[in-house]
Order: C-alpha cells, then structure tokens, then sequence
C-alpha cells in the first residue's frame, strides 16, 4: 500500500504539474489533485486509473473550445476551465471518500459510491460543455422558458445527451479495470440522477445574482462589467460549487443504494 501510495503520489503530481502547465488546474487545485490521487493510488491502481480517466476527459473537454466558451458564458459564470482546490474537491471529494472507506473498511460498495460519484461529476461537465457549444439556447429545467447560456439549470437535448455518455463513460472505464457489470450499472444511473439534481438544484436552491449596472442576471460576486453585484435569489453561499459536491453525494449515494439492492438480492457480477 505504502508502494502505491508513493508511485500514486509521483504519477499525480507529474500529471497535476502539466494540467497546471495547461492552465487545466490553478496552484492549489494542482495540490489538491495530487493529494488526492496519491491516496486514490494507496486503494489500488484500479482506483486511480478510473480517477485519472475521468480527469483526463474532462479537462479535455473543458480546454476544447475554451474561448468560445468565455464567450458565450463569460458574463454568467463565476470560473472558467481552470479548477482550483474547491472545484477539485467539489467534483472528486466523494470519490475521495469512497477511497478512503476502501482503505479502512474494504468492501465492493465502495466501488459502486466512487464511481457513481464520478459518473455524477462526469455527467455534469460533459453537459455542460457540449450542451455550451452545440447545444444552442438552453432552457429552465423547471419552466421551459430559454435562458441565457450558461445559466444554472439551463439544459438543452444536446447537453442531457452528454450527461449520459459522460455517466457511460465513467461506466465503461470501470468495466475496463475489472470492476463489476453491476458497479458500471449502478454508476449509469448516479451519473443521470447526480446530473438531474445538478440541474434542479442550479435552478432552486443556487445562489442568483443580478448586476444592476448591466440589468443582467449572473453567478459572478463582480460582473465582467467591473460592477459589484446583489444577491437575487437562491441560498446565499450556496454557489455552483456547493451544488457539484450535493450532486455528487446524491449520484454516489444513488450508485450504492442500486448496488446494496441488487448485490443483496445474490447479484454480484
């Protein structure tokens, strides 16, 4: 274990160094990447393999396009494509947790958690990021009306077919490293319900912004204007991060309850 960890910990910050060089990972969320990959190695080189796919993937997606993104949701959005220490952890803290309960408590459940967890993060990035640049104008999830792109809980037919292959995605990779047809199941459906709540909850509980100098709504504590903006709706502190890491939670814990169900009625393969 403590060989992994090490080997972990030296493949994590080579990889997190040249994600920093890429502009992919600011400093501290190279930091926290490389912690976290080094305790994922220590589970077993499975764990991190699934990691490093899911991080590989959507750094690419988030980098293709990068400036058309800025662009179109630049006046919204409170981050770009560069994740700091809280946006890594947002995205893989389940994960991390999942990782951690392998090392002190091993058991099959915690590869239905981590990778439903994943598979929810994978889901939301993928939607966003093919949902921003195919996707055309998005619409509420809870009203239909169109809303500006890039809104929390904007969704398009493009983008929720992303989430879906982001979800496969992450189901796929752990079929390649050996986990089980039901963990790859039960990561398929956190992945769709992490995505949902991602979106219900951008639209419901997220915190709004409005910047009364532009007469614009926004995410941004200052909008791309220069002008401080007002709280207008929403849970303050409640930001998007907040939103990824509840949604993760409920697509980890999604995973686990399908795995539990079906593993405890025989089904283990």
């Amino acid at each position: 274990m403590a060989a992994r960890a090490a080997i972990g910990l030296l493949v994590a910050a080579i990889i997190a160094t040249l994600a920093r060089a890429t502009r992919s990972l600011s400093r501290s969320g190279a930091v926290a990447a490389t912690g976290l990959g080094a305790i994922t190695a220590a589970a077993g080189y499975s764990w991190a393999i699934l990691l490093i796919a899911y991080f590989a993937s959507s750094s690419a997606l988030s980098r293709l396009g990068a400036a058309q993104k800025e662009r179109l949701t630049g006046s919204i959005t409170e981050k770009g494509s560069q994740r700091d220490a809280r946006q890594v952890l947002a995205n893989g803290g389940v994960f991390g947790v999942a990782v951690l309960g392998m090392l002190l408590q091993p058991g099959v459940w915690w590869t239905a958690l981590g990778a439903g967890a994943l598979a929810a993060s994978a889901a939301d990035t993928w939607a966003t990021e093919i949902g921003t640049r195919f996707g055309g104008v998005p619409r509420s999830i809870l009203s239909g009306k169109p809303v500006p792109v890039g809104t929390s809980g904007g969704v398009t037919v493009i983008g929720s077919l992303g989430a879906v292959a982001g979800a496969l995605f992450v189901a796929a990779v752990s079929l390649a490293i050996g986990w089980s047809r039901l963990t790859a199941l039960s990561a398929v459906v956190g992945g769709v319900v992490g995505s949902f709540a991602d979106s219900l909850f951008g639209v419901t509980l997220q915190v709004r912004r409005w910047c009364d100098a532009c007469g614009l709504a926004t995410e941004r504590v200052r909008h791309d204007c220069g002008s401080p903006t007002r709280i207008a709706g929403g849970i303050a502190g409640l930001d998007n991060d907040m939103v990824n890491l509840f949604s993760g939670i409920l697509g980890g814990v999604a995973a686990t309850a399908l795995f539990a169900a079906v593993f405890g009625g025989g089904t283990s393969k």
